[in-house]
């Protein structure tokens, strides 16, 4: 497996990740729990397929930081970090990470994060949020956003709004974040 940068030949394979790692568990209510919504089952794409598509085009977006598995030529997994705010701070945004079904939990999705998570690190940029499972998120050093100060522009996140500071982390950053327009958009 190798992890790199987006390339624009990637963009369908992207799509094709998304809609194996989300289509399930949209059909199934899984991410009832995270977004207080009931499940999408009139088989349309999920919607983290037209997020990413959404986040290309926003000012946002970092291609820097958008970045695949590929194995044997073929898109086996995805993420992307891109531009919010803390008040006038300027951080990161995760999201979404996903994995080809037939990948998961072979070390995939572990890898894209050490990866984004580093390449942020080594553009100094101070931290990344998140809106996620509590029992996956922590063990790449994410903790709840409240314990840094930051509190989600949604209040009904706040129990799974996750944040990592990364090494030019700056006590000073707290408030309220805010995503990329694309996240509200959904």
């Amino acid at each position: 497996m190798l992890i790199r940068r987006e390339r624009a030949d990637d963009i369908a394979g992207i799509a094709a990740v998304h809609r194996s790692a989300f289509g399930p568990h949209h059909a199934d209510g899984d991410l009832t729990e995270l977004t207080g919504e009931p499940p999408d089952d009139d088989g349309a794409d999920p919607p983290e397929v037209d997020l990413v598509t959404r986040l290309r085009s926003d000012p946002g977006w970092i291609p820097t930081l958008s970045m695949v598995a590929v194995e044997y030529q073929t898109v086996i997994g995805h993420v992307c970090l891109t531009r919010a705010g803390i008040g006038p701070f300027p951080v990161l945004a995760l999201g979404p990470i996903g994995v080809l079904g037939e990948h998961q939990r072979t070390g995939v999705g572990s890898a894209l994060m050490h990866a984004v998570l580093g390449a942020a690190d080594a553009l100094d940029e101070p931290l990344v949020c998140l809106l996620g499972h509590l029992d996956y998120y922590p063990q790449f050093g994410f903790v709840p956003a409240a314990r840094l100060g930051i509190t989600p522009d949604d209040p009904s996140w706040i129990s799974h709004f996750q944040v990592r500071a990364l090494s030019a982390y700056d006590s000073r950053i707290t408030g309220e974040f805010h995503y990329p327009e694309p996240f509200y958009e959904l």
